[in-house]
This record gives C-alpha cells, sequence and structure tokens, in this order.
C-alpha cells in the first residue's frame, strides 16, 4: 500500500481561516455596516427635515394668505372706494372722509350690544345719534409672556381665553388682532316700488322697507326681528332699528327728532343690510393646541392660528409659534410710521409726542363728540406689517444647537439660539426647542383706511 502524504501548504490551505483572519473580516464588515448605515440615518433624516420643511412652508403660506384676505377687507364698508368728502385739514393733520362711517341712530341698547363681537372698550351709546368710533372698526393688542397693551381681550371677552402654556390657553407673548367690516356681497338692493322684482321703501303711515329678494340675494328670512338694518348709498349710511313681519322692516324705537332713517332710494345705487349679521367681526389669535391631538395631550403642543367670526372660534392651521402686528401710517409731514398697538390706542409715540388725530371734515359736532375719541387713530391705518413664526410641530433631537437657531425680526435681525429671544418657546411658551423655525412677513396695504 502506497501512502501520500499532503503538504504543509495544502494541509493549511485545507484548514480554513485562523482566529485572526476573521476577526479582521468582522472589523471591515462592522466599518462598512456601519457606512452603510451612517448613509441610511443621514438621508433618512435629511428626508424629514424636508418633508417639515416642505409642510411647514405650506403652512406658512396659508396662514399669510388668511390674514392678508382678512387685512384686505379690514374697515369696509358700502361703496368705500367711490371718494367722499374729505376734511380740511388744520395744523398739518391728516386728510380723511367722516362720510365712510355709518351713523347710528338706534336707541336699542341690547341690538346694538348684540351687533357687535370681541368688544373690549364698551360702546355705551350716548342717547344722541353717533357716528361708529374708530376704535369698532379696528383694534390690536401687543402681548408680553405676562400682559398685554393697551388691554387683555380675555378680561372683557370671556371667548378669547387667557394666555398660558395649557391646552386651549392662549400663547404667550402673541398679539391679537380685531377687525370688522361689511361682508362682500351682503344686502339687498333697493329699487322704485313699481319695480315688482326688488326691494322698496315706503314713507307712507311710517317708514317700512319690504324685501323682495333677488336671484343673487339672501331671503327676507334671514333678516332677524330685532336685529339693526344698515341702509346705504354711496355717499352716507345709517343704522337703526326694526322689527320684521313677513320681510315687511318697520323702522322703530329710534330718534324722532333726527328725521331718522332718511329716505335714500333716490340716491346712488341705495342698499340695505342686516348690520347685526353683515357686519362681521373678526378676530386673529393663537391658542395652544396638542400635536398628537390626544385629550389629555400626551405629546409636545403647539400653536395654532384661530380666526373669530362673530363670536365662533375656528382654529385655520397649527404650527404658529408667533404673531405679531406694526401699524403704519403717514404722518402730518408725509412720513410713513410704524407703530405699535398701544401708541396707536393712545395717540402717544414710544417718544412721548403725540399724534394728532385725523379731522372730521365737517362732521356734525354732536355726532363726532358723542363718543370718546380714544383710539381715533385706529382709523387712519394705512398698512398693517404682519409677522408670523412658523415651527415644524414634531421635535427633532438629532438637530444641532446651530440648526435650531432662526431669525425673527420683532426681537432681532440676526440669528439667536431659541433662548436667546425676547419670548422663549420652551422657558416661557412650553414648546420644545428641537424644531425647525422660520419667520413670515408681509406687509398688507389697507384699501378700506379711509372708514
Amino acid at each position: 500500500m502506497t501512502r501520500v502524504r499532503d503538504s504543509i501548504a495544502a494541509r493549511r490551505r485545507m484548514a480554513g481561516l485562523s482566529l485572526i483572519e476573521m476577526m479582521i473580516a468582522l472589523v471591515m464588515a462592522l466599518v462598512v455596516a456601519a457606512g452603510i448605515i451612517s448613509v441610511f440615518t443621514s438621508t433618512s433624516s435629511s428626508n424629514k427635515v424636508q418633508a417639515q420643511m416642505a409642510a411647514l412652508q405650506e403652512e406658512g403660506r396659508f396662514a399669510i394668505h388668511s390674514l392678508r384676505a382678512d387685512l384686505a377687507n379690514a374697515n369696509g364698508g358700502y361703496c368705500n372706494n367711490t371718494g367722499g368728502n374729505a376734511g380740511v385739514p388744520t395744523g398739518g393733520s391728516l386728510y380723511l372722509d367722516w362720510l365712510r362711517t355709518p351713523i347710528i341712530y338706534s336707541q336699542d341698547n341690547t341690538a346694538i350690544a348684540n351687533a357687535f363681537h370681541d368688544v373690549t372698550t364698551p360702546m355705551v351709546p350716548p342717547g344722541v345719534p353717533f357716528m361708529l368710533p374708530s376704535y369698532m372698526y379696528m383694534r390690536g393688542y401687543d402681548c408680553t409672556t405676562s400682559a398685554c397693551k393697551p388691554d387683555d381681550p380675555n378680561t372683557t371677552v370671556a371667548d378669547i381665553p387667557p394666555m398660558g402654556s395649557a391646552v386651549g390657553k392662549r400663547v404667550r407673548g402673541t398679539s391679537i388682532l380685531t377687525l370688522r367690516y361689511l361682508r362682500p356681497g351682503s344686502g339687498w338692493a333697493i329699487m322704485k316700488e313699481s319695480d315688482p322684482s326688488a326691494s322698496y321703501i315706503s314713507t307712507t303711515g311710517g317708514f317700512t322697507i319690504t324685501l323682495r329678494p333677488q336671484a343673487n340675494e339672501a331671503p327676507a328670512s334671514d333678516f332677524h326681528d330685532g336685529d339693526l338694518a344698515m341702509l346705504a348709498d354711496c355717499s352716507t349710511a345709517q343704522v337703526f332699528s326694526v322689527s320684521n313681519s313677513s320681510g315687511t322692516l318697520t323702522a322703530n324705537n329710534n330718534f324722532p327728532d333726527a328725521n331718522a332713517p332718511a329716505d335714500l332710494s333716490k340716491g346712488a345705487a341705495p342698499r340695505l343690510f342686516d348690520f347685526s349679521r353683515d357686519f362681521q367681526t373678526v378676530t386673529y389669535f393663537l391658542r395652544v393646541a396638542c400635536v398628537n391631538g390626544t385629550t389629555p395631550c400626551s405629546g409636545p403642543t403647539t400653536g395654532e392660528l384661530v380666526r373669530r367670526v362673530n363670536g365662533d372660534s375656528q382654529p385655520l392651521v397649527r404650527g404658529v409659534e408667533r404673531l405679531d402686528f406694526r401699524y403704519g401710517l403717514i404722518d402730518a409731514n408725509g412720513n410713513t410710521r410704524f407703530l405699535t398697538a398701544d401708541e396707536v390706542d393712545s395717540g402717544v409715540d414710544g417718544n412721548g409726542n403725540a399724534i394728532q388725530c385725523p379731522q372730521g371734515g365737517g362732521t356734525p359736532d354732536p355726532m363726532i363728540d358723542a363718543m370718546p375719541m380714544n383710539g381715533c387713530l385706529w382709523r387712519a391705518i394705512q398698512t398693517i406689517e404682519v409677522h408670523i413664526l412658523m415651527e415644524s410641530q414634531t421635535p427633532m433631537y438629532t438637530l444641532t444647537p446651530a440648526e435650531m437657531n432662526y431669525i425673527y425680526t420683532p426681537d432681532s435681525t440676526s440669528m439667536q439660539a431659541p433662548s436667546a429671544h425676547d419670548v422663549r418657546p420652551k422657558q416661557d411658551q412650553g414648546f420644545p426647542d428641537q424644531l425647525i423655525r422660520r419667520e413670515f412677513t408681509t406687509v398688507v396695504a389697507l384699501r378700506n383706511f379711509n372708514p
């Protein structure tokens, strides 16, 4: 028998890998795996950032669009842009058309109170006809983390929540804006009585308005008994109390010595409005909401933009952390000045200088003197600068400190850490710091600044 002996080299080849070789191979595999995981993690994180940035941009644009739409209608009445008799300024004051605001003839205090919402300075009828005061068209409120100027709306309007960090509270350090305007497209056209298809006025045996709605007008039943009526043409407007009986409105409880209401059927494009419904009150503020919507909240909180219309609060968009307004008017020297809400309301700028109110332009003295003149600058606002700070809502704990920095120009024009801002997200508002934040801003020209 012949025995074949394998060589040493052949036996080594048949023996497999040594322990050292296996360890080296394992380390190399781990390095490759770590690289793959790192790339995957980086890509996944980048995708999350991009997705959150896209959502943030979309929601920010929607919030700005909503605000712009209401601000464009602010102070709007009927025939606002047809011109009028502007007052002659004295002492270099502003021109302003006094005819653009309605005269209130009603003595029905309850109906007057029910026609307005979110009123922080109650409008008490003085017992004589009066012009709707300027602060009833627009009023803003600037808030720090602890107080608001000129007032905190929550002290008089219970449905506007107090500031706090709990769900349902108003976000600390955010502004509030209330504005009013006549709802576009509302009302009934006033025509001759001989026209069987349109509403008309009759002064026989009293003052009545018979509603005959046309195809694009609301039914007569929409005018509720006890609502205030506003009769207007392109020169003036008057508000008075009526009772509604099957679509026939009868003027009542007004000032008999003031010849009100006047028959405007021969005026320029006369129109009747349900003042209690068609003269809308719109208020914007931020409310704390739970990101995941659980009750009680089991996750992080965020701010949501709320739009109140005639006392009905409707959330528009979440992820809004800050909201600020600056109000622009042209002063007696022709310069545009941006003021805080408190400066507009008080008529005194930050340096203690008085800002002259617009002239009434021949307004009958009893009417303009019947109501307090505080806040008269609100009717001179021509532009509003809006600032919104949007955040991504879902915390990203992989963000570096530099990636959490952001600019919010009401605080500073440079990049700052969340804790360095005037209103701190975590400490003051209860929101996480580990969020992507971006500012949105716009300047809106008020086409109806001359109410």
